[in-house]
């Protein structure tokens, strides 16, 4: 959530006719992320989050908001899309695809507790139930063919060192079968600056624009290496709490257990990957926030040495 495309008060507020939902007071630009625009909305009937979509279309945005309205109906703590006088949930803004959404309480974290990790343990299983019979297509935008094409896009820029590292990790992967793990829509970027915590408890989650129908342990995989991080290394404290808020409410299979020290690896692959490619073709934007494509690779590389502790420790019963 940058701010790569800027918008004037008046552009806003003429945007904003097309709700019922009061005349515009103040907005601000959010830097925290990297993907879409973002700023805080502030009418006379409440507060909301503006998003401008830099890479998505105006097609493809309906089914996004929908589960996000499909996960809130259910209860989860999700923002509620704002639909406009015309029945749309997404209109056009300067230029981009735009939509406004609820906006919920609490703030993004730095170093979570463990109790925190054992929330979004819980939520993700909730929010794996709740979608799983979600009708709408969401096709992955970081399959296969995605990884090929910025390997092979990014690869002339890397050194021999961690050329000879990604593709060890490539070709490890490709031999890998997860056809037989269940799947569901996935978040599949759960990171802590897209959940808004209030103490101990879940204000809400965000940014869900990379959902997919996916394997429900590769979402888990992404919360684990973000969540409990700590120093170049998992935490076994924080990773068994959040596996265990997980697993209380959508018991692990026999074959997830056994695909788990690989899926950490893949979705560790996936996000040192996608900033290796920010890092050395960045966008532009008025607030943007690089992330360091190292914090990826140091825990790849931990997970490599650490296959079997993690399988032994982590999901032991």
């Amino acid at each position: 959530m940058s701010v790569f495309t800027t918008v004037s008060h008046a552009q806003l507020s003429d945007w904003l006719s097309n709700f019922t939902i009061g005349e515009l007071k103040s907005f601000q630009g959010i830097s925290a992320g990297i993907t879409n625009t973002n700023y805080f909305v502030t009418t006379t009937q409440g507060k909301y989050v503006l998003t401008l979509f830099e890479q998505h279309s105006l097609d493809e945005l309906p089914a996004f908001l929908s589960l996000m309205a499909h996960l809130a109906n259910a209860g989860l703590p999700c923002p509620k899309p704002v639909t406009a006088n015309s029945g749309r949930m997404v209109l056009i803004l300067n230029g981009k695809p735009a939509s406004l959404v609820s906006c919920l309480p609490g703030k993004d974290i730095e170093i979570a507790s463990p109790e925190q990790c054992e929330q979004i343990g819980r939520f993700m299983a909730s929010m794996h139930n709740a979608a799983e019979n979600f009708s709408d297509e969401l096709p992955d935008t970081r399959d296969q063919a995605w990884f090929d094409s910025v390997l092979q896009k990014i690869s002339p820029k890397l050194s021999s060192e961690v050329l000879d590292l990604l593709n060890q990790v490539f070709h490890k992967l490709s031999a890998a079968d997860f056809s037989d793990l269940p799947q569901s829509i996935i978040h599949a970027d759960l990171f802590r600056d897209n959940v808004l915590m209030d103490g101990n408890h879940i204000g809400g989650v965000i940014d869900f624009y990379y959902a997919c129908r996916g394997h429900c342990l590769y979402d888990l995989a992404i919360a684990v290496n973000d969540w409990c991080h700590q120093e170049g290394k998992i935490d076994d404290t924080k990773a068994r709490a959040l596996l265990t808020g997980y697993h209380a409410i959508r018991p692990l299979s026999e074959a997830e257990r056994r695909a788990w020290p690989l899926m950490l690896e893949k979705a560790a692959l996936r996000f040192w990957l996608s900033r290796l490619h920010d890092a050395i073709f960045p966008t532009s934007g008025e607030l943007t926030h690089a992330k360091d494509p190292n914090y990826f690779k140091k825990i790849l590389e931990w997970h490599l040495a650490h296959e079997q502790y993690i399988g032994q420790l982590w999901l032991a019963s």
